[in-house]
């Protein structure tokens, strides 16, 4: 796991200062990287019958889409307002530098769909927080949220509960 955290660069004071941003565009563009990351990640999901992995703008769809391929399921994109062509479902909430909206389709997910919900970093868990809000809307089963790394210190996890959370990667 050393050699993926090493393939992650920080990026100080991004996108405000006092924050070190973890980006991962380093670990995607390195082709061994991404293909062990996804191959992780998807192996805990394999035979739980996952109908369904929620991808949150913009990184959280490459990581969603990738794991939605390697299970076999389909792939929801859940975005910033005016992205979605279709009436939607919304959620404001708080991140650790400012406040946000998501939107996601109002028929993305089907009562009783068994969903995962992925992301790259678990910060604060105010994001995801706000997803788990409109999955339980529209009535899917939250499976897991799957990150591929967590800032640990931030302690976002507390925030998902009661729903289960697995990070590849903790900083």
């Amino acid at each position: 796991m050393e050699d993926l955290k090493k393939a992650i660069r920080d990026i100080p004071d991004f996108p405000k200062k006092g924050i070190v941003f973890k980006d991962i565009t380093t670990l995607l563009r390195d082709p061994a990287s991404f293909q062990r990351t996804v191959d992780l990640l998807g192996h805990r999901y394999v035979g739980k019958k996952i109908d369904v992995v929620v991808g949150i703008e913009a990184r959280g769809f490459i990581v969603g889409a990738a794991l939605a391929y390697k299970l076999g399921a389909g792939v929801i994109l859940v975005r910033k307002p005016g992205k979605l062509p279709y009436k939607t479902h919304k959620a404001t909430y708080e991140l650790e530098y400012g406040t946000d909206t998501l939107e996601i389709h109002q028929d993305a997910i089907e009562p009783g769909q068994k969903v995962l919900i992925a992301d790259d970093v678990l910060a604060t868990g105010g994001t995801v927080s706000a997803v788990i809000g409109l999955i339980e809307k529209m009535k899917g089963e939250i499976v897991e949220c799957a990150f591929l790394a967590e800032l640990e210190f931030l302690k976002g996890r507390e925030k998902l509960k009661p729903y289960p959370v697995f990070s590849l990667l903790q900083f």
